[in-house]
C-alpha cells in the first residue's frame, strides 16, 4: 500500500483514541502474528508507527520506504523494541547502570533486586545478572509484566537506519535541497535526540555534498529518510518486547482501591514489616497506620499506595497489607472532594491550591513546574483515560490532571453545572473571562504585529498593563505557534517590533522548530530586523532544532542581504555555509554571495578538501 493511501483515514472508521496515539512514533519491528512477507525489510527491521487508523489498525512507515496498514488488536503484527521518541518517560526513575534519569521508553524494574532499574539500552546491552528475571513496565503505571531470565531467551539484530546506513530522503522531507537534491544520498552518523522530551527520535546525516544536520526518525511520527543500504543496530530481546496495542498504556491501580478510599491495616505488625520491604520500608513512625484509619491520596508507578492520615502523614503502603474501609455514600473522603462525572467538552476549572494539586497528581501524570500557570484558569475536557485522569486543554496547552483536582463549571452540552437554570455556556463563558486570560487577545496581539499595525499592538499591550492583575495578553504570549515578535520579524514590521521591545518582549523564544525571532527575518529576507534584534541582544549564532543558523536560513533561501547583515554583525560564517555556496550549482547567484563571504573560509573548506 503506498503512503498515501495509507496514512488517509478511512470513512465511517473512527479514530483511534488518544491513548493509542500515543504511541505515535514508536520503532517497531514485526510481531508474532506476522504474515506480510518481507515488506518490512526482514526479521528484525526497524520502521515508525506513523498514525492509527482506529484502536485495532495502524500505519507503520517502514525505514526502506515502504508504507502500510497492520494490525494491533486481537492479532499483534508488531513489537515496540523502543518508544522513547514518543516522548513515553518514567519520572522518579534513573537506570541503575548508564544513569539515565528519569527512564525514557520502556522500564525493565529487576524483580530479584530492591529498586534496581534498566533502560532499553542497558537492558539489551546485557547489564545486570543475566540469570535475574525483570519486570518490563511500558508506560507509568501501566501493568508489569513478568519475563523470563534473559540468558535463556533469543536476541536478534535490528537493522535499518543506525549509524553506518546510507540514506536517502524520505516521505516527510521538507528540507529543500539540503541533501543536494532529490535522490542524493548521505551517511548515517549518529542517533540523536530530537528533542529533550522526544530521545533518539533524530539521525544526524553527512550528505555526499559535504552538509551535515539532524533530521527526524521517529519524532511526531516523521520519517525525512529512507534507507538504500541498511546497518546493524544494537540485539534486542526479541520475546521480551511488547506487542503493539496489546498492553493497555492507562495509569490503573491495584484492583479495588482508588483514589479517595478509606483504608486501614488490619494484619500483625512482623507480617507489615515484611511485606513493607521493597515497598517504602517500614518506620516507627508508621505504628499509627495500625490503629487509625486513612486515605487514599496516590498511587505510585510500581502500584504502591500513598496513605494520609489525620495526623499530616503520608506514607507509602504495599497495597497487600490494606483493607478498604466501607463508608457511606454521601460522606468525603479525608480531605477529599467526592467523585464527580466527567465528559469529554465539559468545562473545568483547575484548583487553585498549588500544595493540594501537587498531591493529588501523584500518581496521575504527576506534576510539573508548567502547570502553577494553570492554577484557577479554565479550561475544557479533551479525553478521559481509563483510570479517569482527565485531559484538559487550559491556558493554551494540554496537561493530564486527577480528577479531584478540577471541578465541572458547565456540561458539554452548554448547561451550568450544579445549577437547573438552563443558563447556556455562552453565558458562562462570559462570566468566566471577566475574570481569566482570554486567548482571544493573545490573538489579537499576534495578529496586529503581523498585520505590521504598530498603534493596536501598543493599545493592547498598554490595556493589559493598566488591568494589572493578569487580565490581557502576555507580551510573549503565543498564538498559532508564534509570538508577536517571531510574527512581526518575519514580515520586516520595524515599528512593531520597536513596541514589543519596549514592553520587554523576549527575543530568544523559540517556537516548536527551534526558531528564534532572527530565523523568522533571515526566513522573511529582513536585514533590517535582523539589525533591529542584534542590538537588543539576539544571539544571532543560535541554533534551530534543523542546527541551522539565521545565516544557514539567508544561504539556503538566497536572501543576499540578510547574508551580508549577518556578516556585518560578526555572525560566524562556519564552513558548512561555505561549503553550501561552493556547491551551488547556480553561479549567478552564488557569486554575489560569496564577494560578502570571506575568501578565507573558502580557502579553508577548499584546503581541507
Amino acid at each position: 500500500m503506498d503512503l498515501a493511501n495509507a496514512v488517509e483515514a478511512t470513512p465511517g472508521v473512527s479514530r483511534a483514541p488518544r491513548i493509542m496515539m500515543e504511541g505515535v512514533g514508536s520503532r517497531v519491528i514485526r510481531g508474532p502474528d506476522w504474515k506480510w512477507g518481507k515488506q518490512d525489510g526482514g526479521e528484525g527491521h526497524v520502521g515508525t508507527v506513523r498514525n492509527f487508523e482506529s484502536s485495532d489498525e495502524v500505519v507503520v512507515v517502514w525505514d526502506n520506504g515502504t508504507a502500510a496498514n497492520y494490525r494491533c488488536s486481537g492479532q499483534y503484527d508488531l513489537r515496540v523494541h523502543d518508544s522513547a521518541p514518543t516522548g513515553v518517560k518514567h519520572d522518579g526513575t534513573m537506570c541503575d547502570t548508564c544513569r539515565q534519569q528519569p527512564i525514557f521508553g520502556i522500564r525493565w524494574k529487576c524483580a530479584e533486586c530492591g529498586n534496581y532499574d534498566l533502560c532499553s539500552i542497558c537492558y539489551h546491552g546485557d547489564k545486570h545478572q543475566l540469570r535475574h528475571r525483570f519486570y518490563r513496565i511500558s508506560t507509568p503505571g501501566s501493568e508489569r509484566v513478568y519475563l523470563e531470565a534473559r540468558r535463556k531467551s533469543k536476541k536478534i539484530a535490528l537493522r535499518g537506519i543506525f549509524p553506518g546506513a546510507r540514506v536517502v530522503r524520505g516521505v516527510d522531507w521538507q528540507w529543500e535541497d539540503q541533501d543536494g537534491g532529490n535522490g542524493r544520498r548521505g551517511k548515517v552518523q549518529e542517533i540523536q535526540d530530537w528533542s529533550a522530551a522526544s530521545p533518539r527520535s533524530g539521525a544526524y546525516i553527512v550528505w555526499d555534498n559535504g552538509s551535515k544536520n539532524l533530521y527526524r526518525v521517529g519524532f511526531e511520527g516523521m520519517a525525512d529518510l529512507k534507507v538504500v543500504n541498511d546497518a546493524k543496530g544494537y540485539n534486542v530481546y526479541r520475546d521480551h518486547l511488547p506487542c503493539l496495542g496489546e498492553q493497555s498504556v492507562g495509569r490503573t491501580g491495584p484492583p479495588g482501591l482508588k483514589i479517595g478510599d478509606q483504608v486501614s491495616v488490619e494484619l500483625e505488625l512482623e507480617i507489615v514489616q515484611s511485606l513493607q520491604h521493597g515497598h517504602g520500608g517500614w518506620t516507627d513512625g508508621m505504628f499509627e497506620c495500625l490503629s487509625n484509619v486513612g486515605s487514599v491520596v496516590g498511587i505510585d508507578e510500581d502500584h504502591d499506595i500513598v496513605v494520609a492520615y489525620s495526623s499530616g502523614n503520608k506514607w507509602t503502603l504495599n497495597p497487600a497489607v490494606l483493607t478498604k474501609v466501607a463508608t457511606p455514600t454521601n460522606t468525603a473522603s479525608f480531605n477529599e472532594t467526592p467523585q464527580q462525572q466527567f465528559a469529554v467538552g465539559d468545562v473545568v476549572q483547575i484548583c487553585s491550591d498549588m500544595e493540594r494539586v501537587k498531591m493529588l497528581q501523584r500518581g496521575h501524570g504527576d506534576w510539573a513546574d508548567g502547570m502553577a500557570a494553570t492554577l484557577g484558569k479554565i479550561g475544557h475536557v479533551l479525553q478521559i483515560y481509563n483510570d479517569n485522569d482527565l485531559k484538559v486543554d487550559v491556558c493554551s496547552t494540554t496537561w493530564t490532571y486527577n480528577p479531584l483536582a478540577v471541578t465541572k463549571v458547565a456540561s458539554k452540552d452548554g448547561t451550568m453545572h450544579g445549577t437547573t437554570s438552563g443558563e447556556r455556556l455562552s453565558a458562562l463563558l462570559k462570566k468566566l473571562f471577566e475574570t481569566h486570560i482570554s486567548g482571544d487577545i493573545n490573538e489579537e496581539l499576534v495578529k496586529s504585529a503581523a498585520n505590521g499595525d504598530a498603534q493596536k499592538c501598543e493599545e493592547v499591550l498598554k490595556k493589559s498593563s493598566i488591568a494589572g492583575a493578569g487580565i490581557g495578553p502576555d507580551v510573549n504570549g503565543v498564538f498559532s505557534g508564534h509570538t508577536a515578535l517571531q510574527a512581526a520579524s518575519q514580515n520586516g514590521h520595524l515599528e512593531v517590533i520597536t513596541v514589543l521591545l519596549q514592553f520587554y518582549a523576549d527575543v530568544e523564544i523559540e517556537d516548536k522548530d527551534g526558531d528564534r525571532s532572527v530565523h523568522h527575518a533571515a526566513f522573511g529576507d529582513e536585514p533590517a530586523v535582523v539589525q533591529l534584534l542584534a542590538h537588543a541582544g539576539a544571539d544571532l549564532n543560535a541554533r534551530n532544532k534543523r542546527r541551522q543558523t539565521a545565516l544557514h536560513i539567508g544561504v539556503n533561501k538566497g536572501h543576499i542581504g540578510v547574508v551580508k547583515m549577518l556578516l556585518d554583525l560578526g555572525c560566524h560564517p562556519s564552513l558548512q555555509v561555505c561549503l553550501y555556496l561552493i556547491n551551488q550549482i547556480n553561479y549567478e547567484f552564488v557569486k554575489p554571495i560569496l564577494n560578502v563571504v570571506p575568501l578565507k573560509y573558502a580557502k579553508q573548506w577548499l584546503n581541507s578538501n
